[in-house]
């Protein structure tokens, strides 16, 4: 029988310290620690983000080796987010992961944090099954909304983005305006399921047939909200629902509208979706609604790989790993870095 790999994945790239073991493709832990003291600031504040990190990174790591009942000796290689993400964050986890990697003689294995959202799906769980390639795979959060063509682990091509605001960006500025706490995009989805999606119109923008945008949307709301409030300044208390679930509902919609075309543009019908945003329950329905409307085979990953996590680091230095693909130590942290690099 073959040794059993053991991969320590650690991902800092923003407001969340997480560090995963995985054995094989199986996932034996996935430990997160969130940063409560960004609420009070309406969004990251990148200093504080990365001296939390450093308190956060020691007891994250042990916990996850104890939970995944291995010593650290065990471990066959350390992969860690190199990018993209707030640079202080990402040192604090770049040079644990090299000392760490030094300090066991083992190999290193830089991950690039956008793939990794994708490659969440190959993480092998009970009752998921991961999509062929090619597939399709909409990358959704607070800083990427994109569609990827996906011809293999680590061979994608951007088929179309955002030109300017990320969808995440769009949820959470809308909630801003609607006086909801950060991060706003959650909320938003909660209060939609209690409201009329179609009570109020929003305007969508036009862009091309795959590119995005919601820059026009967050002010075409703000107006719409500011309008509404010098005809009776409680709208919002009074509307909060059917507001929520009005602009869940045209975001989404767009959101759709493209993945359709990049699907006609292709003929590829394996379609997935990743990144934080993909928790949205809408988002997640209306995928379902389309398999069956379409007949397109769509891939949603569990709730816990969806935000920002290790385990989605450990299963891509897994994948790195069985192709030799180590980093070298003089390998550095960088804030900006595309799905295809």
């Amino acid at each position: 029988m073959e040794k059993p790999v053991y991969i320590l994945g650690i991902e800092s790239s923003c407001d969340d310290t997480s560090a995963s073991v995985i054995c094989n493709e199986k996932i034996l832990s996935n430990v997160v620690a969130n940063q409560e003291i960004h609420a009070k600031y309406g969004g990251v504040v990148p200093e504080l983000a990365s001296r939390a990190h450093q308190q956060n990174i020691v007891p994250v790591v042990q916990q996850a080796i104890a939970q995944a009942n291995i010593k650290k000796e065990d471990l066959s290689a350390i992969a860690f987010t190199r990018g993209p993400g707030l640079m202080g964050s990402l040192l604090v986890g770049t040079s644990f992961a090299k000392s760490l990697a030094l300090g066991l003689q083992i190999p290193l294995i830089d991950v690039n944090h956008m793939q990794a959202h994708i490659l969440a799906h190959f993480i092998k769980e009970e009752g998921t099954t991961p999509p062929p390639f090619p597939f399709l795979c909409l990358t959704i959060s607070g800083g990427h909304t994109q569609i990827v063509k996906v011809s293999d682990y680590f061979k994608m091509e951007i088929l179309g983005e955002t030109i300017d605001d990320a969808v995440g960006e769009a949820f959470d500025k809308s909630a801003k305006i609607l006086g909801l706490p950060y991060p706003g995009g959650p909320l938003i989805d909660k209060y939609a399921k209690l409201g009329n999606p179609k009570a109020f119109a929003f305007t969508k923008p036009k862009v091309g047939d795959l590119d995005f945008s919601f820059s026009g949307l967050k002010t075409g709301i703000l107006y719409f909200i500011q309008k509404q409030q010098r005809i009776n300044p409680n709208f919002i208390e009074e509307n909060l629902n059917d507001i929520c679930a009005s602009i869940q509902y045209t975001i989404v919609t767009i959101l759709m509208d493209k993945i359709k075309n990049a699907v006609k543009h292709t003929g590829i019908k394996h379609v997935a979706i990743a990144g934080g945003v993909s928790a949205n329950s809408e988002i997640r329905n209306r995928l379902q609604l389309a398999q069956k409307h379409w007949g397109w085979s769509t891939y949603i990953p569990k709730f816990e790989y969806t935000t920002d996590n290790a385990g989605m680091i450990a299963i891509s230095g897994y994948l790195k790993y069985i192709n030799n693909q180590y980093s070298d130590v003089s390998v550095t942290a960088k804030a900006r870095l595309k799905v295809t690099e």
